[in-house]
């Protein structure tokens, strides 16, 4: 039974006399669970420039649609339990839907950084901070004029 924890399935069990399970001597896959947040591509576009410009700050794959109207953060599994910033959802994938490959999960998305190209996630608490400092130089481009 599964939890909205993340689990790492391939720590073998601590018991005497027994091999891991085939499924842990295999490298991950490509489909490892994950979350998505998405957010407005402006907000989206704003907060990734921030987290490039951060103090080393890991970056983990960008998803962006091809109409231009939403970027999506890789996160780690179990983020969408305490997501709660405004503007944003955050969807638990579970592993479903969302495949970490070099071709684009969805029709119509490309990568703006691709995985392989990045961290495996978005540390959240990073983008949660990031998405706060894009809203806040959003508010004041905009009142500004």
């Amino acid at each position: 039974m599964e939890t909205s924890q993340s689990i790492d399935r391939c720590t073998p069990p601590v018991t005497a006399g027994h091999a891991p399970a085939p499924e842990c001597s295999e490298p991950p896959r490509a489909e490892a669970a994950c979350d998505l947040v998405t957010v407005p591509a402006r907000h989206g576009l704003e907060a990734f420039d921030i987290l490039r410009r951060g103090t080393g700050d890991a970056v983990g794959p960008v998803l962006h649609d091809d109409g231009g109207d939403t970027l999506g953060f890789v996160v780690p599994a179990g983020t969408a339990a305490e997501w709660d910033v405004p503007g944003s959802t955050c969807t638990e994938t579970d592993g479903r839907g969302l495949r970490l490959a070099p071709e684009p999960p969805v029709e119509g998305s490309d990568w703006l950084v691709p995985p392989g190209e990045a961290d495996p996630a978005t540390d959240p608490v990073v983008l949660r901070r990031a998405l706060g400092e894009a809203a806040r130089t959003i508010e004041a481009a905009d009142s500004c004029c």
